[in-house]
């Protein structure tokens, strides 16, 4: 199956909350769930009673798409959470934190995470001094990620940077925009996600 390329805004609509996939816009009042909070579709404004599996496959497509992973890949992260130990849906949603998409989105280096997934595969970020073009690496506790030298005067990267200031970073991670690094203080926590997510859901989801 093939990646999904059209309205984001759309995803989002039909999520019924703020996936932050357009980055910026996401931010201001053209956002698509600001103006027209209802599922897009002719039956969008209709009440509809939904089920519990309804409410768990809504909260699992939530999470993969705010990720944007395709179904296989989000299956194989809950097998290898769902493998270790400790709170299986914890486990996963750690695991895409680390993400190194996720993570120079985190930085303030990319608008989006989709944009972010582009930009590493094109290789303009290091891992630890290696240039790397793998959006799925696991980031590690102590992994500095850099911007590469040719790279810094990128109009794209120096532009989601202002976007860093209204989002943030989170605390488990170290950012020096000035020199368009930062490192992995610690890695994150359950309690550091703090976009709503019942993990639990996607636990039971997949659990049948």
């Amino acid at each position: 199956m093939a990646r999904y390329t059209e309205s984001k805004c759309r995803i989002c609509r039909r999520e019924g909350t703020k996936l932050l996939l357009k980055g910026d816009r996401c931010y201001t009042d053209k956002c698509a769930v600001e103006r027209r909070a209802y599922p897009p579709g002719e039956h969008g404004r209709a009440r509809k009673k939904s089920s519990d599996y309804a409410l768990q496959l809504r909260e699992k497509q939530k999470v993969r798409r705010m990720y944007g992973l395709l179904e296989g890949q989000f299956k194989r992260y809950f097998e290898i959470a769902d493998s270790r130990k400790g709170a299986t849906g914890a486990n996963l949603l750690i695991m895409l934190e680390r993400r190194l998409d996720n993570v120079i989105y985190r930085m303030g280096f990319a608008n989006s995470r989709a944009q972010a997934r582009q930009l590493v595969r094109h290789g303009h970020f290091s891992v630890n001094g290696k240039r790397v073009n793998i959006p799925s690496i696991l980031v590690r506790e102590g992994d500095s990620i850099a911007v590469i030298e040719k790279s810094k005067k990128s109009l794209v990267i120096q532009e989601a940077r202002d976007v860093l200031a209204r989002r943030g970073a989170p605390d488990w991670l170290e950012v020096d925009e000035q020199e368009f690094k930062g490192s992995i203080k610690t890695l994150p926590n359950r309690e550091d996600i703090t976009f709503p997510i019942s993990e639990q859901l996607i636990v039971e989801l997949y659990s049948k």
